[in-house]
């Protein structure tokens, strides 16, 4: 796989920083609620940009579907903040992407408990039959 450059990569970084704020502090839609930027993945030419979110605090698929909408009903609007806070020679388009790592590392981290606490029963009751075996 080809390394993306260095300028892609800070160009990246300065998106995520300032879409984060800009999120915070102007767009005042409730559909979006708390949104954190996970990631930015910018194309070669920086012409485009896959903003990452988590939506904290929605329940459900549909709840997030409509934060997501929300977010890209907002790009233009995003878009032309970011135009006016930093100096880049085109203002990447963006497209909002629900990401789900969190809950899926919340789902494998509950499975992760649950097989433990499953061998801890199962140790337990096999020291309980050991014991009355040699009694």
């Amino acid at each position: 796989m080809p390394r993306v450059s260095k300028r892609v990569d800070k160009v990246a970084d300065l998106l995520k920083k300032e879409l984060a704020l800009l999120i915070q502090t102007e767009v005042r839609d409730p559909r979006v609620g708390m949104a954190s930027i996970t990631g930015v993945r910018v194309s070669k030419d920086l012409a485009h940009a896959n903003v990452f979110v988590t939506l904290l605090g929605k329940n459900g698929e549909e709840e997030t579907q409509e934060g997501v909408a929300a977010l890209n009903q907002a790009a233009g609007f995003l878009r032309s903040m970011l135009a006016k806070n930093i100096s880049l020679r085109t203002t990447p388009k963006l497209k909002f992407i629900y990401d789900n790592s969190l809950v899926r590392g919340q789902y494998l981290t509950d499975l992760i408990d649950e097989a433990l606490a499953s061998d801890e029963r199962d140790h337990h009751l096999n020291e309980d039959d050991q014991d009355q075996d040699q009694e």
